[in-house]
């Protein structure tokens, strides 16, 4: 296990957090800002409504300050497999990856898969 991953998420959580960030992302329900950088911003200014990293990052200090950030900010960070995955759901050009991604605002018509994905948060890390 990398650095930056403080648990386990399991798959099938792993697929609603895709779907979330694409409906935020691809489908224009929300606001998201995607990069290490950008999250990192975003977190460290509590800006963001949750975090969501990529597992295969490489190497994995290039994310292990961010759930640091995320506790003292309490600020909810789920992780996902795959970020050529994550970057193809949050809307990026096929063939590039992004290591997390923020989510900055959520529509009124993506608040359910919001809501249920930060329940599944706080089940995991409970």
């Amino acid at each position: 296990m990398s650095v930056h991953i403080a648990y386990e998420t399991p798959k099938d959580v792993q697929e609603q957090v895709y779907e979330m960030v694409k409906s935020l992302g691809k489908d224009g329900k929300g606001r998201i800002k995607k990069g290490a950088n950008e999250v990192t911003k975003a977190a460290e200014r509590g800006t963001a409504k949750m975090i969501v990293m990529a597992e295969n990052v490489n190497p994995g200090e290039l994310l292990a300050h961010i759930p640091m950030i995320c506790n003292e900010k309490s600020i909810p960070f789920i992780y996902v497999a795959d970020q050529a995955y994550l970057a193809e759901a949050a809307g990026m050009a096929t063939g590039t990856r992004t290591a997390a991604v923020a989510v900055m605002s959520v529509e009124k018509d993506g608040q359910d898969r919001f809501n249920e994905v930060k329940s599944h948060y706080e089940t995991i890390t409970a």
